[in-house]
């Protein structure tokens, strides 16, 4: 893609009630909203009108422990995209879903039938569940570490690739006249037998209108950051300052080529969490005010959990401890955390402050102009492809993004004006995969006979 031609790539994450952690307890937040889909289908036609890429729906598979104090349920993400795949016609929607508590050929055939539904729009965050509480609830008494997870990932990518890749575009004839439904020449078994998967296939399912569901991947560190150059086409990630995104930026697009792969074919989309005023003091005043709304305890325990570390012993007023290095879980969001709380000197209150924005995301102050310079700024000196937007509350923070912030985007010509595509991979200028004719003729007998 030319200089010239290079434009943004926005997401909206949808995350309950707003990504700041008080943001069930806003004046102008309904808090018990998120159970319900009208909630959902605002927001998600809110993103539409702005002409976003893509909604994104993150997911955990176990109750949080933190549940006193917010909001942590959620509708099963596949589910809520079905339906909101009836309540638009252009927007991409991103499911999460995890390679160690899933099989292949169920989750294959899930996010082929939503491809399906929604014309087109299907994407797939993959994740590989850092929690320990999700073990548990899958027959495990402990997680699996974390080189074990990814390596179940990589043999779960690849088989659900080739399930998708198990029929051919035209393996469905529907030939009234002939009374052939399907060429059973062009749809074959993948006889997939590795370490941990035994898949025979084809998919029942012909192949997605996508070729594959959009793949993303958000994890960044060292296993993640290989894994993201191997299979996906686009990353969420999580950076404070434009300095460390366009270190990330270059180390990840600089892994493309062992694979055969060029940096256009990967997206790199850090989330940012903007607080719009008119003025800055404006802004500066609601950010101020979600602060308030925090609970101290509710901060320590979720700190704990992302570190991977007990802190509640700890003085909430006195330094972060020292911090054992390795996790099974989080790793890149770990050493973010660190990494942030030693270069400013923050106490552990200080810490859980800093993140109750937006979990570890960038978090802008400012007037709708600043926040649009600030895009620019990274989208245009190599720190980003476009950006993963977190607004603090819903449905009002998107509603402000969308209707103050784009139109500056669009002005600029950074952005659309209107969709030119119906496909998610249309969005993100993304190709589809293509099956050849000789990967989908084996002579599968048993497709020829009678069930």
């Amino acid at each position: 893609m030319s200089k010239q031609t290079r434009q943004l790539h926005l997401n909206a994450f949808l995350h309950g009630t707003g990504h700041h952690e008080a943001a069930w307890r806003h004046p102008d937040v309904d808090p018990r909203a998120e159970l319900g889909l009208d909630h959902y289908v605002g927001i998600a036609r809110a993103a539409e009108r702005g002409k976003l890429d893509s909604l994104f729906l993150a997911d955990g598979l176990a109750i949080s422990h933190n549940i006193t104090y917010n909001v942590h349920h959620s509708f099963e993400p596949l589910t809520l995209l079905s339906a909101l795949a009836t309540a638009t016609s252009r927007i991409g929607l991103i499911a999460t879903a995890s390679t160690t508590y899933n099989q292949p050929y169920s989750l294959a055939r899930a996010l082929a039938s939503v491809d399906r539904i929604s014309g087109g729009r299907a994407g797939w965050n993959i994740v590989t569940s850092a929690g320990q509480g999700e073990a548990r609830n899958f027959n495990l008494a402990d997680r699996p570490d974390h080189a074990a997870r990814y390596e179940r990932a990589n043999e779960f990518l690849e088989t659900a690739k080739a399930l998708w890749d198990s029929w051919a575009d035209d393996a469905v004839v529907a030939d009234k006249a002939s009374g052939i439904y399907s060429d059973v020449g062009k749809i074959r078994s993948i006889d997939h037998h590795g370490k941990h998967f035994q898949v025979r296939g084809p998919l029942n399912l012909p192949r997605p209108i996508q070729g594959h569901p959009l793949l993303v991947q958000a994890g960044s560190s060292e296993a993640g950051k290989e894994f993201a150059a191997r299979h996906a086409e686009a990353v969420f990630t999580a950076h404070l300052s434009v300095d460390a995104a366009r270190e990330f930026y270059a180390d990840l697009k600089g892994r493309l080529g062992r694979y055969g792969r060029s940096a256009s074919e990967l997206l790199i989309l850090p989330g940012i969490s903007a607080y719009l005023g008119d003025t800055v003091e404006e802004a500066q005043e609601k950010y101020r005010a979600l602060n308030s709304l925090a609970n101290p305890e509710y901060g320590v325990r979720q700190l704990s959990a992302q570190l991977d570390f007990e802190l509640s012993g700890y003085p909430l007023d006195g330094p972060l401890p020292e911090i054992p290095e390795g996790t099974d879980g989080s790793q890149s969001r770990k050493k973010l955390i660190v990494d942030v709380a030693r270069e400013e000197s923050l106490t552990i209150r200080g810490l859980t402050e800093r993140l109750a924005g937006a979990r570890g995301h960038y978090t802008f102050i400012g007037t709708p102009a600043q926040v649009a310079d600030e895009i620019e700024l990274w989208f245009s000196t190599g720190a980003a492809d476009g950006f993963n937007i977190m607004p603090p509350t819903f449905p009002g923070g998107l509603d402000e993004f969308v209707d103050k912030v784009v139109p500056l985007l669009q002005e600029r010509g950074l952005f659309r004006t209107e969709y030119t595509g119906r496909t998610l991979r249309e969005h993100y200028g993304l190709a589809r995969p293509v099956v050849t004719e000789a990967e989908v003729q084996p002579d599968d007998l048993e497709l020829r006979r009678p069930a």
